[in-house]
């Protein structure tokens, strides 16, 4: 049988690959940092190690290799292991696993936390334990893949709104004014544009037509606001969001785990019904201690966040002034668009080739025709560092259009 499934899946491949779609994994010999090795690099900038800027990682403010939380976990494994062997309900909840929860509902204004072992299964695990067939979901049409899995996995009424088009959302609210809940779900951040969501006006909406507003807020935590704490902190929304999602896998260390912050019902009832939360091992023990060391030092993060801004203000302006069209906005997340998969695979290559390591983003990830390279700052760039990856653009784009 499988015979002919490897000839339909190799067809398949050869189709993904001749569209320009393909996903190479490079591999890096190095931790995580502003600076990785890429063995398979064929140009390193003149380091002579295979050493490259990285401008793709999630690594928002730099604390994937900070020394104090590779010492946490480092001590975490004497103290609490390696793993637990079980679900929460079991023999899976230790000490570290409530500490962790209880920092992140203080950190983020929330009554409770529930942990994941990742944001997509907290995402996958909300809609189908909150909403029934009587219930309605409202999503934004540019809403993270986990959110519209997760959704999938309900049988409530599902409604789609134009991205941040409050105007639709209000029809979509009027529309199902029948329904027992209404539950708004936005990207707080939208991961491929570095759009933020209007939270305030969403609330707003939430108000006047009597609904709940869940925000997946992973691009956002630890770095956007005041203090960190989010867009719903930017938006000064903290106490009408009722559901926060998000992920201590990017700015909060960038190992893995996700969580749910939420009104203390609804943490309670995910905790009796969730399927990926009663079915999933516990978070590494070793995680949840190192995050919990993350959110010490976001105490006095500021500095950090300032660099952060600073470099993604001074990768923007000087990209823009070279005749480069980046998404407008002010978050580390600038992309970089190139319209075709191809082109923008082949100018990832060719800025590999500079020293500057990025990945070209193509369609189903975003949009057929509107591929891009999606840079992503970091405080642990230097302000060198930055000019040299907008050099490396430049010099990029004059190969690029050599070869075509």
């Amino acid at each position: 049988m499988y015979g002919s499934v490897r000839d339909e899946l190799s067809a398949t491949l050869d189709e993904i690959r001749d569209a320009g779609l393909f996903k190479p994994e490079r591999v890096i010999s190095t931790p995580q940092s502003a600076s990785v090795a890429v063995p398979a690099a064929t140009g390193d900038g003149g380091t002579g190690d295979g050493a490259v800027l990285n401008f793709c990682a999630n690594n928002y403010l730099g604390l994937a290799d900070h020394p104090e939380v590779v010492a946490a976990a480092k001590d975490a494994l004497d103290r609490w292991g390696y793993g637990m062997a079980s679900v929460r309900f079991i023999c899976g909840t230790q000490e570290i696993h409530k500490e962790l929860e209880q920092r992140l509902s203080a950190f983020l204004g929330q009554e409770d936390t529930i942990l994941y072992s990742s944001c997509f299964d907290a995402n996958g695990g909300v809609f189908e334990t909150l909403l029934g067939p009587e219930d309605a979901v409202i999503s934004d049409a540019l809403n993270h893949a986990s959110i519209i899995d997760g959704i999938r996995l309900s049988k409530a009424r599902r409604l789609r709104y134009a991205n941040r088009d409050l105007a639709e959302l209000e029809t979509r609210l009027k529309e199902s004014a029948d329904a027992r809940r209404r539950l708004i779900v936005t990207d707080g951040v939208f991961s491929m544009d570095g759009y933020v969501a209007p939270l305030d006006a969403i609330c707003d909406l939430a108000d006047r037509y009597d609904a709940m507003v869940m925000v997946d807020d992973s691009h956002a935590v630890g770095f956007v606001g005041p203090g960190g704490r989010g867009t719903p902190e930017l938006h000064g929304v903290m106490d009408r969001v009722d559901i926060i999602t998000g992920t201590l896998g990017k700015a909060l260390g960038g190992a893995s785990g996700g969580y749910v912050a939420a009104r203390a019902e609804i943490v309670a009832l995910l905790r009796q019904r969730s399927r990926p939360y009663l079915f999933s091992n516990s978070l590494a023990p070793v995680i949840a201690a190192a995050s919990v060391k993350v959110l010490d030092l976001l105490e006095s993060a500021g500095e950090l966040r300032d660099r952060l801004n600073a470099n993604t203000a001074l990768f923007r302006s000087e990209m823009t002034e070279a005749g480069f069209e980046i998404l407008p906005g002010d978050h580390p997340i600038a992309p970089v668009m190139i319209g075709d998969a191809a082109r923008a695979g082949r100018m990832a290559e060719l800025l590999l080739e500079r020293g500057v390591y990025v990945i070209g983003f193509s369609y189903p990830v975003v949009p057929m025709g509107r591929a891009r390279i999606r840079v992503q700052l970091s405080a642990a760039h230097s302000t060198a560092d930055v000019r040299r990856a907008v050099a490396a653009f430049v010099d990029a784009r004059t190969a690029l259009e050599r070869e075509s």
